[in-house]
Parts: structure tokens; sequence; C-alpha cells
């Protein structure tokens, strides 16, 4: 038996590398499959019959151990809204899938026949956030007659309350267009839902008669806001001031520099501020 394994190693050693990684295979292999009661079979001396224990067979390759992979330690996953409140849909500033769909077909059928039919189908789909996001992002795109239809709505909805935000939004929609006519009719319905109008509807109001050089409205308007008992506050004040230096309506904008003074808490630091962001133009006589 000893001459057998001592043959079998020396033969091992003139065996080309295939071979010899052939035999490293076949002991991974069968180490691993091994059960532990027959490796322990395979590895233990066995009794002589004529006396004393046989010694266990060295073979010609090394041994291979069976890798073993530890489980990955536990990780916790928490929920983000559980430490955070959640803000409410209609002040968020991601729009949703349904309200993308609606401001795109709207824009598809704007200048086509099925326009009335895109807007009793789809409008009609939105939940009151959505509507008002998709009024929201008709405005940022400037477009005037679709969400002039969207307004009006709104308005004719059951759960519509007056709102003054809405509205606002819309007067200075229509006023950046220089459509003053229907600003009139927007600031107007405030007053026969019986709502007195907010310094921002006075103001946006204001600055709609300004951009169409409608000085003299302008400034009735604002004498209708100060007895209404509406402070003006620096946005208000701040439009006056920059379109009347503009308009060269110089004793205006003393008398509106004078009522800084009395409604703003630091009407120094404020005029400062608007002659900083913007500088009056000096005019050049060319010879």
């Amino acid at each position: 038996m000893a001459g057998q394994l001592d043959l079998i190693r020396s033969s091992s050693v003139s065996q080309c590398r295939y071979c010899t990684l052939r035999w490293e295979f076949m002991a991974e292999h069968d180490s691993v499959k091994m059960s532990p009661k027959d490796n322990k079979d395979r590895q233990s001396p066995k009794p002589r019959s004529g006396g004393g224990m046989e010694a266990p067979p060295s073979l010609p390759f090394r041994s291979v151990r069976p890798r073993l992979h530890r489980a990955p330690a536990t990780s916790f996953v928490t929920c983000g809204l559980r430490n955070s409140t959640r803000r409410p849909l209609w002040r968020s500033d991601v729009l949703s899938t349904e309200a993308i769909q609606a401001v795109q077909s709207l824009k598809l059928a704007k200048s086509t026949p099925r326009l009335n039919h895109v807007l009793s189908t789809t409008l009609a789909r939105l939940l009151k956030s959505d509507l008002l996001n998709a009024f929201a992002e008709l405005k940022r795109q400037n477009e005037v007659d679709l969400a002039l239809k969207v307004f009006k709505y709104v308005c004719e909805e059951e759960w519509y309350d007056t709102e003054l935000a809405l509205r606002c939004d819309m007067i200075q929609l229509l006023g950046k267009n220089k459509l003053v006519a229907l600003a009139e009719v927007v600031f107007s319905g405030l007053l026969k839902e019986g709502i007195e109008p907010d310094t921002r509807a006075y103001a946006e109001m204001i600055g709609a008669y300004l951009r169409a050089d409608m000085i003299e409205e302008a400034m009735q308007t604002y004498e209708k806001m100060k007895a209404a008992g509406r402070t003006p506050n620096e946005f208000t004040l701040m439009i006056l001031i920059r379109n009347l230096e503009k308009a060269g309506e110089k004793d205006l904008v003393e008398f509106v520099k004078r009522d800084c003074v009395e409604y703003l808490d630091s009407p120094k630091k404020f005029l400062e501020e608007v002659d900083r962001k913007y500088p009056k133009r000096r005019s050049v006589d060319l010879v």
C-alpha cells in the first residue's frame, strides 16, 4: 500500500499543469459536496488486520476548505415623512402628472374648435390642487387666454370661495399684457361679491394702470386704497416711484415719497434701496 502511494505521489509530480488543476478542482468539488460524516471517515485512521492503526493516505493535491459567507449586517431604513411635516398639495412646487397633461392638452387645442370640449373634459377630472397648479403654470408661461378660461372655470366651481390670491394673480397677468379692461372686470368682481380688495389687489391694479401709461387712473386707485383703510406697503410705493420717475412726473414722485415717511418704519433706508436698485437715468443734451 505504501508503495502504491509513493508511485501515485511520484507520478503526480510529472503531470502537466492541466492535470494538476483538474486534481485541485476535483478535490475542491469533493470537499464541498462531502458530508461531515464522510469527511471524518475518510480522514480518520483505520485499524490494521495485524494490529495497530493504518496511517491516513497523503493525497498528491492540497485540500480546499469551502468558503463560508457571513451574513451582512442588519440595516435600518427610516421614512423621511415621519420626521418632517408634509407640505399641502396646493403649495407644491412640482406639478402632478395630471396637471402637466391638462396644460399640454389645453395648449394643443388652443387654436382649434375643440378647445371648449377639452376644457370641459380635462379640467373636470382634476382635483382642486391640480386645477390651481395648472392655472399657475399657464400664468408662468404667459398663456393669457388659457389662464383666463381656467380662471373662469374655477370661479364656477362649487367649492370656490372668493380667493384674493387667485384674483390678484389674474390681475397681475392681465396687467402684464396691458389688458386693463379685463383687469378692471376681475377687480370689480371683488366689489360685486361684497369683498373689499386687500393691499395686494390694489397694488396689482395700480401696476396694470402704470404699465398702460394710465397715470391718472393709477393715482385714483392709490387714493381709493388709502381711503379704504389699506396701508400702502413697500411694494406699492416702489412701483409708484419707479413708474412715475420713468414718466417724468416729479411732483407725483415727491408726493409718494412723503407718504413713505408716513406709512413706513424706515423710509430713508427704503428710498436709498430704491435708488440703489433702480438708479435714475441722466439725460445728456447733444449739441
